[in-house]
């Protein structure tokens, strides 16, 4: 995601807080893609390279134990295996033509350090999605 439309990044919710030269650093370090519905985006047992922000589209997470999430614009998902340096405990399937933009592990790591905002946005959805996917 490159130039100086950072509305796409703006509309996610964890980086609301971020200032231009923020969201200009996260632009710069954010890599864009498309998948087609069916795509399969991340596998179980795969190593945790990066963070993936949706844009456009949908996405259906499978957890263990049968717990299916939808997540749509607006969404993060791959966060656990970078943050935890551990390989993926879910698949991601596109359920719609999807764009978005994908974050490489260390990227989002130093990008976590230098914005602690970011970090406990983050923090605060991955522990919602906790107590969720509990609750399912």
């Amino acid at each position: 995601m490159t130039g100086t439309d950072y509305s796409p990044l703006r509309r996610v919710p964890i980086f609301d807080g971020l200032s231009e030269e923020s969201l200009s650093r996260l632009s710069a370090l954010s890599t864009e893609f498309e998948a087609s519905a069916g795509q399969i985006l991340a596998e179980v047992g795969h190593a945790g390279t990066g963070c993936f922000i949706i844009e456009q589209g949908t996405v259906r997470v499978e957890l263990p134990g049968g717990v299916n999430v939808e997540l749509g614009p607006g969404e993060f998902f791959g966060e656990l295996a970078v943050l935890t340096d551990s390989p993926r405990i879910g698949r991601v399937v596109a359920t719609s033509p999807l764009k978005g933009a994908a974050i490489r592990r260390n990227d989002l790591m130093d990008l976590l350090h230098q914005e602690p905002s970011m970090a406990v946005a983050m923090l605060q959805r991955i522990a919602r999605r906790l107590v969720e996917a509990e609750s399912a």
